[in-house]
């Protein structure tokens, strides 16, 4: 993957607990931020897509917004009761 050095400012304290946290696992700070990020990211374009759907076809009902929730909550249970996944 191709970086692009950008310059950015965050608060001090975070700046240190994110170096601290990049030192304990070894990895460049720049790599944790990016990673940090990434989910943040994919959240927004997530809702992005509900906002589009839902303007052409409707908002959810209550119904669809508990199935929607009981789906997301199995495939939570099945994914952390997976293999590798240990309960901290």
């Amino acid at each position: 993957m191709a970086g692009k050095k950008v310059a950015i400012t965050l608060d001090e304290a975070l700046v240190e607990a994110l170096a601290s946290v990049a030192e304990e696992e070894g990895v460049p700070l720049p790599r944790l931020v990016a990673e940090a990020a990434e989910p943040g990211l994919r959240l927004r374009a997530g809702r992005a897509v509900i906002r589009e759907w839902q303007a052409e076809h409707g908002a959810f009902t209550p119904e669809e917004l508990a199935a929607a929730r009981a789906d997301m909550a199995a495939a939570d249970a099945e994914y952390l009761s997976g293999p590798g996944v240990s309960a901290a």
